[in-house]
C-alpha cells in the first residue's frame, strides 16, 4: 500500500529546519502528475505575465524595488529572449529611452532617474541595451559613455583588487562579476582595472568549495592602509549559489589576464565541483537546486547553481582535460564511456549527468516552478515574480542546451584580430601597459565570443523534457544573454 513520498531521513531530533524541509518535500511531491503525461512549458501564460508587467507596470508590492528599475526591465527582456519573443520597434525604443534616463553623468547607471550609479544596475542596464539597443542615433549603444563608466569603475577599485558596488557601499563578488561583464562587452577592460582581482576572487572560496560574498584582507599593523600580500584571507560568510556563480564567471573572464600576468592564483576546482553537485536536491525535492547547505530548493538556483556547470567546462571540468584535479570517480567512469563510444579524448560527450541531473532539473522547473496563472516561481505555493521567471527560464535553458567554449573558434577570433583594432575610446592606459592591454583585449573578446552551441544537441529534442515544444533559446553561460545579443554589442564595441 502506498504510504506517500519517501522523505529525506533525519534523526529523531525535530527542528524548525527539518520540519519545513519535510513540508516542502510533501508539497513538491504533490506536483508530480499522476497521469504520466510529459510536462509542458506554458509559454503563452508566461509571455502574458511578462507583457502585463512590461505594458501595465508592476504591482504595488514591487515599490520596494524602486532602486532596481534596470533589473526589473532586464528580467523581462531576457525572459522574452529565452522564450524567443522579439519586441516590436515601438516598445524597443521606449525601453532604450527609459534605460538612458538611468545613465549617471559621472559614469555608470543608477537604479532609476537621478539615482546614484551602482555596479549591479550598470550590468542590468547595459545587458538590457544589448537586447533592445542598436548603433546609430537613438539606438542607445552610441550614447553609452564608456570612458565615464571606466572612470567610475576605477573609482570603486580597492587596494586588494576588489570593488565597492557603489560609492560608500560594500565589497561584493556580484559587483565584480557585473563590472567584468560590462567591461568585457564594452571594450573597456584594462590591466590596471583588473590588477589584483583574480587574487581577491580566489580568496572568497570557502572551505566547502563554493564562494562567499567577500573576504577579510590582512592589514599591516604599523601601516593600516597597507594590505599584506600572501597573508591568510578568510572568506566572509558561507558558500552561496549566487556568489559562486558570479565568482566562477569572473574567474573565467579573468583567465586572459591571469595567463598574461606574473601572478598565478588558483581556486580548488575539485571542492567547487563537489559543492555544486551537492546543491542539487534529491528525488523528493524533484532535483531542484538549493543555494546554501541545508537550505530549501529554490527555482532561481536552477541558474545560479545549475548554470554554473556550463562554466566549469571552460576550466576543463567534465572532460578528460584537467580531469584528475576534479573528481577521480567521475573521470574513471567517463573514460569508460569514451572508450565505449570510440571517440577521442577531448571530444564532448553527453555525460554531464555525471555532474548534475539535467533531466531532473528540467522536471523541477516544469512541475513545480510554473505558476498556473503565468510566470515562474521559487517553489509552490509561492507566487510568480519577474526575478524567478527569468532565472527559472535561464536554468531551464542551460539544462536543455550544451553551450561550450570552442577552442577552434577562439583561435580563429584571435588570429583575425588586427593591429588596427584600436580602442574606440581613450582610457589613458599607461605606455608600459600598452602591449599587455592589446593582448588582454584580443584574448578577452575571443574568450567571450568563442562560446557556441553544440550543433548535434541543438538539432535534437532528445534532451528536452516534454519535447521540442518546451525548447528555449540557448543562453550564454557567462553573460546570461543569448549568444546573438552577446555578440552583437561586443562586436559593435570592439569595432569588429
Amino acid at each position: 500500500m502506498a504510504t506517500g513520498p519517501k522523505l529525506t531521513p533525519f534523526d529523531n531530533y525535530r527542528t524548525a529546519t527539518t520540519v519545513v524541509q519535510h513540508e516542502t518535500e510533501e508539497v513538491l511531491h504533490r506536483h508530480i502528475p499522476k497521469d504520466g503525461k510529459p510536462p509542458a512549458l506554458n509559454k503563452s501564460a508566461h509571455m502574458q505575465f511578462l507583457v502585463k508587467h512590461l505594458v501595465q507596470g508592476f504591482p504595488s508590492r514591487y515599490t520596494s524595488q524602486d532602486a532596481s528599475q534596470p533589473w526589473l526591465l532586464f528580467w523581462i527582456l531576457q525572459a522574452f529572449s529565452c522564450l524567443g519573443v522579439v519586441l516590436d520597434p515601438g516598445n524597443k525604443q521606449k525601453a532604450i529611452d527609459k534605460i538612458m534616463l538611468w545613465q549617471h553623468p559621472a559614469g555608470g547607471f543608477g537604479g532609476g532617474p537621478g539615482q546614484a550609479a551602482h555596479l549591479l544596475t550598470t550590468y542590468a542596464s547595459v545587458c538590457s541595451l544589448a537586447i533592445v539597443g542598436r548603433s546609430g542615433e537613438g539606438g542607445g549603444w552610441d550614447e553609452i559613455d564608456r570612458k565615464a563608466i571606466y572612470n567610475f569603475f576605477l573609482s570603486l577599485k580597492q587596494k586588494d583588487g576588489s570593488f565597492l558596488v557603489a560609492h560608500h557601499s560594500e565589497v561584493d563578488v556580484r559587483g565584480v562579476y557585473c563590472l567584468l561583464v560590462v567591461a568585457t562587452l564594452l571594450d573597456i577592460i584594462t590591466p590596471e582595472l583588473v590588477a589584483g582581482t583574480p587574487e581577491f576572487i580566489a580568496s572568497c572560496q570557502t572551505y566547502e568549495g563554493g564562494f562567499s560574498s567577500a573576504s577579510f584582507p590582512s592589514y599591516d599593523t604599523h601601516n593600516p592602509g597597507k594590505i599584506l600580500g600572501g597573508s591568510p584571507r578568510p572568506a566572509l560568510g558561507e558558500a552561496h549559489g549566487g556568489y559562486t556563480f558570479c565568482a566562477l564567471a569572473s574567474w573565467i573572464m579573468l583567465q586572459p589576464y591571469i595567463k598574461l600576468s606574473a601572478a598565478k592564483p588558483t581556486i580548488n576546482l575539485k571542492s567547487l565541483t563537489r559543492w555544486l553537485v551537492q546543491m542539487q536536491g534529491v528525488e523528493t525535492e524533484l532535483g531542484g537546486f538549493k543555494g546554501r547547505t541545508n537550505k530549501l530548493v529554490d527555482g532561481c538556483y536552477s541558474w545560479w547553481c545549475g548554470g554554473a556547470f556550463g562554466l566549469l567546462e571552460a576550466l576543463g571540468v567534465g572532460g578528460l582535460e584537467n580531469a584528475k584535479a576534479v573528481n577521480e570517480e567521475v573521470i574513471d567512469e567517463e573514460e569508460e564511456i569514451l572508450k565505449g563510444l570510440k571517440v577521442e579524448a577531448g571530444d564532448w560527450v553527453d555525460v554531464d549527468d555525471e555532474l548534475f541531473n539535467s533531466k531532473a532539473l528540467q522536471e523541477y522547473i516544469l512541475y513545480a516552478g510554473q505558476s498556473p496563472s503565468g510566470g515562474l516561481r521559487d517553489k509552490p505555493p509561492k507566487p510568480a515574480d519577474a526575478y524567478h521567471t527569468l532565472y527559472c527560464l535561464s536554468g531551464l535553458s542551460s539544462a536543455q542546451h550544451h553551450v561550450f567554449p570552442s577552442k577552434t573558434k577562439h583561435e580563429k577570433l584571435a588570429e583575425e584580430w588586427s593591429s588596427k583594432n584600436e580602442r574606440q575610446v581613450d582610457l589613458l592606459v599607461s605606455a608600459e601597459d600598452k602591449d599587455l592591454e592589446t593582448a588582454l583585449r584580443r584574448e578577452g573578446i575571443a574568450a567571450i565570443l568563442s562560446w557556441g552551441e553544440d550543433p548535434v544537441r541543438a538539432s535534437s529534442a532528445a534532451h528536452i523534457v516534454g519535447g521540442k515544444d518546451n525548447r528555449l533559446n540557448a543562453t550564454h553561460p557567462i553573460t546570461n544573454l543569448t549568444i546573438t545579443h552577446t555578440e552583437g554589442i561586443a562586436k559593435w564595441a570592439y569595432g569588429l
